[in-house]
């Protein structure tokens, strides 16, 4: 005999809730304080629901599921030792990827090629060749990819590149960069046994060999400050580009440029030696594109220093036209003449992709509704740029480059930097 059951609303999503079927199910790789960071974003949005969790540290792994764990009221987080096994689930839509930076392109490969669509920290990776890998994974899978360059869903980002893209400061002549310098303070540490909690092997991937010391992979901590990987080249191109990126993002949004990139580079930087920590601390490096302007790029303290600065300002971004200046950076936003932050644009004045949280963002994108705020052709740009900041301020000479064709002309030790070697058996 045939019948009916009641079936509760918020199976169905009647009571204002998404139901499961309708869930964007996303699994979480990197656990560190980024990686955390994001997957709370994820785990207060409605349209989407935390399946999984990896970590190479048992400790960061437990913690992570504990979060997931929590905040829906129950166990079903699963973790997850090796990101592979996370990516093969057939019922994960995303993956967020918040490992290390030297794992991001082969973990977007990884993803890209089972069709997960990915949410993915900067940079892309730590060469050119391998963020132009990434982007034809993604391209050739048709999935979303959004990077994590979350200040183009900031307001004031937007409004001051939508400013100089208007013609409001007249003809753009200058930009100024400012970012942290990278930590340097980490002497070379003894070697010492790998903990029984950390796939030490897995954590290395494609980096070099290297002797396991606490500081080298430790996890973020507020106590110790930074993840002094951060700052040691095997993984990271330290905060030339790992800051960098965020804002010569938004130098090449307020440029019109954010699908190609400067013709000259020019640049001097101050790299330690005898540390464990050997990322640029310092640096300015030139950046002349084709039409006229001139992006100039700079850790803060150099920054503050610089003659074209205006109001003060140093850490950020300062676009400084004919007819007056606009700065922005996550605090605030500044202008010469000051009307300009009062401006009401015209209805045949462009505007920018306007995007409020960057998660949203690319679940709206996952779900069909609009186009990420940060797509794989703007990221490969931008990532491309910071790598040609640290080749230009390690080589200290004046190179050209073609945007097009993405080489330096007539300068055969320059392009062999676009790329870098993987510790066998990893290989794009």
């Amino acid at each position: 005999m045939g019948g009916w059951q009641l079936v509760a609303a918020r199976v169905l999503g009647g009571d204002g809730r998404v139901a499961p079927s309708n869930r964007v199910a996303i699994g979480v790789i990197g656990l560190g304080i980024q990686g955390v960071g994001d997957m709370k974003s994820f785990l207060g949005m409605r349209e989407a629901r935390v399946l999984a969790v990896c970590d190479v540290h048992e400790g960061q792994r437990a913690k992570g599921k504990q979060v997931v764990d929590t905040f829906y009221g129950n166990s079903d987080c699963a973790a997850y030792n090796d990101f592979r096994e996370l990516i093969a689930r057939p019922d994960i839509d995303a993956v967020q990827i918040t490992a290390p930076d030297h794992w991001h392109p082969l973990i977007a490969i990884e993803a890209a090629r089972h069709g997960k669509h990915m949410y993915q920290e900067k940079p892309m990776g730590w060469s050119v060749r391998a963020a132009h890998a990434v982007e034809k994974a993604v391209k050739e899978n048709e999935v979303v990819f959004q990077f994590g360059t979350q200040q183009r869903s900031d307001g004031k980002f937007r409004f001051a590149c939508e400013l100089v893209r208007n013609g409001r400061i007249g003809r753009l002549k200058t930009i100024l960069v400012g970012v942290p310098g990278s930590v340097s303070s980490c002497p070379i540490q003894p070697a010492e046994p790998v903990p029984k909690e950390l796939d030490y092997d897995l954590w290395l991937g494609p980096a070099p060999m290297a002797p396991y010391s606490y500081q080298r992979c430790r996890p973020y901590s507020q106590k110790e400050g930074w993840s002094v990987w951060y700052g040691i080249s095997d993984y990271c191109m330290g905060m030339i580009g790992n800051w960098g990126v965020h804002h010569l993002d938004i130098a090449q949004w307020g440029n019109n440029t954010e699908l190609t990139g400067p013709v000259e580079i020019e640049g001097l930087g101050q790299f330690p030696k005898g540390l464990l920590t050997d990322c640029a601390v310092s640096w300015q490096v030139e950046n002349r594109y084709a039409n006229g302007v001139t992006l100039i790029h700079m850790d803060d303290a150099t920054s503050r220093k610089h003659p074209l600065q205006q109001g003060g300002h140093g850490h950020g971004v300062m676009f400084l036209g004919t007819e007056g200046w606009v700065h922005v950076d996550r605090q605030k936003l500044d202008a010469q003449p000051a009307s300009l932050l009062e401006t009401k644009f015209g209805p045949d004045e462009p505007r920018l992709l306007r995007s409020d949280n960057h998660g949203a963002n690319f679940i709206g994108a996952v779900k069909g509704r609009n186009q990420p705020a940060a797509p794989i052709a703007v990221a490969v740009r931008t990532d491309t740029l910071c790598n040609l900041q640290l080749i230009a301020a390690t080589l200290k000479r004046k190179l050209r480059w073609d945007p097009d064709q993405e080489r330096f002309l007539d300068d055969a030790e320059a392009n062999s930097m676009l790329d870098r070697p993987m510790r066998a058996p990893w290989r794009l």
